[in-house]
């Protein structure tokens, strides 16, 4: 789906080959999974307790081939619990979904890092305005989570301006590049607070607000950059896909 999507062959190979390889450093490690995806926003931070997620294949005028994939990992109405419990800890009203099922921000790379499906999965919204002042906050109170077996996952892009993906040309690879570099340096501050204060004035940074016309796909890192706490992040992966440098950051492994 994402080849036919983004029509860039060679990138998407890359993508996937790191996708694939992601869970193998986890497997033994976690016993459960907190999604975070760029495709699912609410008014209240919402968290799904449905113990056997469907599919929800949330995109038109693909293959009919993608609308017969399966991703069938149980959900983890358990860990939906910790989340809610450790959300309401720290003054956060938050909401239960049951119904809604995996979208294509948690099934697409999750196929690729994790296609068995064993894994027990909590997921976990967007709040609507996408305050990254509010979603830091959101993952601050989740750190607890990080000693407890559960591996918390962003799920977006570090650029994703549609219209630049498909016109390409020199602006798009110099914002996204420029956009690259300062994410890895921000995501790399030693001091939490300093980290903190630069990833969240991220429409401040050379190339923010072209590589991200909207905040969706960055949001999810603010989520992930807060549970970590004093841990720094680093750039893990970093490539190119339709003219526009992409790189995925982790936190403290």
């Amino acid at each position: 789906m994402m080849e036919n999507a983004f029509g860039d062959g060679p990138g998407y190979q890359r993508l996937s080959a790191y996708l694939a390889q992601l869970g193998d450093g986890y497997r033994k490690r976690i016993s459960s999974l907190l999604l975070i995806s760029a495709h699912w926003e609410e008014p209240l931070p919402a968290i799904h307790f449905g113990r056997n997620p469907g599919m929800l294949y949330d995109y038109y005028g693909f293959p009919e081939s993608t609308y017969a994939l399966r991703w069938p990992a149980p959900g983890a109405p358990e860990l939906a619990a910790r989340i809610e419990e450790l959300l309401g800890g720290a003054g956060i009203q938050t909401k239960r979904e049951f119904q809604r099922g995996y979208d294509h921000g948690t099934f697409v790379p999750m196929m690729l890092a994790f296609p068995e499906a064993k894994i027990p999965v909590a997921q976990l919204s967007l709040i609507q305005g996408l305050d990254p002042v509010a979603h830091y906050a959101l993952g601050a109170a989740l750190e607890p989570l990080r000693s407890e077996g559960v591996l918390i996952l962003g799920s977006g892009m570090s650029y994703h301006n549609m219209r630049g993906f498909f016109s390409g040309g020199p602006a798009v690879e110099s914002a996204s590049r420029r956009f690259d570099d300062w994410l890895a340096a921000s995501v790399e501050i030693s001091d939490p607070g300093q980290r903190r204060a630069a990833l969240i004035q991220w429409k401040r940074a050379p190339g923010g607000p072209e590589s991200h016309p909207r905040s969706e796909h960055l949001v999810p890192l603010f989520i992930v950059a807060g549970a970590a706490g004093a841990d720094p992040g680093r750039r893990e992966f970093s490539d190119m896909l339709m003219n526009a440098h992409i790189a995925s950051h982790i936190f403290g492994a």
